[in-house]
């Protein structure tokens, strides 16, 4: 069957050069003796990526095809369309790279929940990306396998292929190109495995709601383990999604990208890719401990005598990362669902300094800052990013969610409205100043409200109304210092947090009337009926 489906793609590679769901050890094994990377003292295969350590969003194409072109929101900047003659004539010739290779076949699942996965295919030409793919998607049981099929989903990466804008069509040395009609994925040009992986969420960030109306989610969940009951966390990356998703007092669904259905929320992966920069056991133990053999790291500073890592090295990126299996953390949710959130928090990291570290948002709030989705992206994500910029990202995950916001925000109002469930915005940013001036704010200080949020202990004390941001803040938390939950207090210069504050609240209006004209807080009320 794998022949035939790889034919069918246009592949026509030796037969006995292409290896079909092949074990961790063995790709580890293939991609240590080719030089692919080398293992590390805790067991995990590194691998260094090359030019591109992060995502690269100029070098990222959606095929303006006959019905993606109907659905996709072309008004948003991160969806760029490219011509189906232009991506033919990439896929053409990435094929054809693909059949001169050596080639690594991963079949698994992109969703926990059966009812609303999809089958994926990945044909990779380096043994470590199909490591880590066949880590991070969710893992086929041996029947799945035996009736696998032909895919739903097909990923070509190709890193080894160059793009030049006379062969191909496009400009730059790599592309990434999603052709919903067709269900395909191309990633070439770049070693950096995130865009395989953000590539196939994009891609069921389309499907799931337009053909099964449910709610895609950049976000990470985790689950009380007495009470059964779920939360979300919404972010993009660096504001703490799997940091914070990794408690070991809970267990973790999954720390990246979710699904809401009418049967409960399901893990889109089967692993985790998480930050490795400054990772310590103390702070991050689940993280640390998952960094075992089986885990691919990328752009780890390795010490060359024993191979230990560095991880407040960040010499070649700030965006280390280690991709690993659910399984690698003891707290896990096999299978990795849970039932309707009872909790949502949004996490955003606040490089002005200004906003509380939590705040209570009623369900008209929480559609606002849904859709605003404010942060600060961190250096590393991106290529270029070398220290925190304020940025809107609506629906916490932009970049990542393709058709019209409308479609995903009354997605979330409904359920918001229907399970009454509770919503937070929570700043793991800075305070006592702007980013360069404050401190971010500590880790056990984000924790310890986040984990009152969860249990429901936050609204013991009861709240004062923020005027400012029009927002409800806790009067205190125990194990957190009563002055944090006031920014305002922690800042030396009251009158310069005035100034900073009422600069963010312009750029939220400014912001929400240039990406929403004409739409109003009484609109989004009515998103959750």
């Amino acid at each position: 069957m794998i022949g035939t489906v790889l034919q069918d793609l246009g592949i026509t590679a030796d037969r006995a050069r292409v290896h079909v769901d092949w074990c961790p050890a063995q790709l580890i094994a293939h991609a240590v003796s080719t030089g692919e990377g080398v293992l590390t003292a805790s067991g995990s295969l590194m691998v260094e990526t090359g030019k591109y350590t992060g995502r690269s969003p100029q070098n990222r194409y959606i095929v303006d095809a006959p019905v993606a072109h109907e659905n996709v929101n072309w008004d948003s900047p991160q969806n760029r369309p490219i011509d189906v003659e232009t991506y033919e004539r990439l896929y053409g010739n990435v094929a054809a790279h693909l059949s001169e290779r050596e080639l690594f076949v991963v079949r698994a699942y992109a969703g926990a929940d059966r009812a609303y996965a999809r089958k994926v295919i990945v044909i990779c030409e380096r043994a470590s990306q199909a490591l880590f793919i066949s880590q991070l998607l969710v893992r086929p049981t041996a029947d799945e396998l035996e009736n696998f099929g032909r895919p739903d989903i097909v990923v070509f990466a190709a890193p080894d292929y160059t793009t030049t804008k006379e062969a191909d069509g496009v400009d730059g040395d790599a592309a990434v190109m999603l052709n919903f009609d067709a269900k395909t994925i191309i990633v070439a040009g770049t070693g950096y495995s995130g865009e395989i992986k953000k590539g196939i969420f994009t891609t069921m960030s389309y499907l799931l709601p337009v053909e099964d109306g449910v709610l895609s989610m950049h976000c990470s969940a985790n689950v009380d383990p007495v009470t059964g009951k779920t939360a979300v966390l919404f972010g993009l990356s660096g504001t703490g999604k799997t940091t914070l998703s990794a408690d070991p007092d809970r267990r973790l669904i999954g720390d990246d990208e979710h699904g809401w259905s009418p049967r409960g929320i399901f893990n889109i992966e089967g692993g985790c890719y998480a930050k490795c920069i400054d990772l310590t056991r103390e702070r991050e133990p689940e993280i640390y401990d998952a960094i075992k053999f089986g885990c691919l790291t990328e752009n780890l500073v390795l010490d060359p005598a024993t191979h230990e890592p560095d991880y407040a090295d960040g010499s070649i990126t700030e965006n280390t990362r280690a991709g690993y299996p659910l399984s690698h953390i003891a707290s896990a949710v096999e299978p990795s669902v849970g039932e309707t959130p009872s909790v949502i928090l949004f996490l955003t990291a606040d490089a002005y300094g200004v906003l509380p570290p939590i705040s209570r948002l009623d369900r008209t709030e929480a559609m606002f800052h849904f859709l605003t989705g404010y942060t600060s992206k961190v250096a590393g994500t991106e290529v270029g990013i070398v220290e925190p910029q304020p940025t809107f990202s609506a629906l916490f995950g932009e970049p990542f969610m393709p058709l019209d916001h409308m479609v995903y925000a009354y997605l979330l109002g409904e359920k918001i409205a229907r399970h009454n469930t509770r919503v937070y915005l929570v700043n793991t940013g800075w305070t006592g100043g702007p980013y360069g001036t404050g401190h971010r704010i500590a880790l056990s200080h984000t924790r310890a409200l986040v984990r009152a949020a969860m249990d429901g202990s936050l609204d013991y004390a009861g709240y004062r109304h923020d005027d400012v941001f029009d927002v409800d803040v806790p009067r205190e938390c125990l194990g957190v210092p009563s002055d944090l939950l006031e920014p305002r207090k922690t800042w030396d210069d009251p009158e310069a947090y005035d100034e900073a504050a009422a600069k963010l609240v312009a750029l939220f209006k400014e912001n929400f009337e240039k990406r929403y004209p004409g739409t109003s807080l009484e609109d989004l009320t009515s998103l959750k009926r």
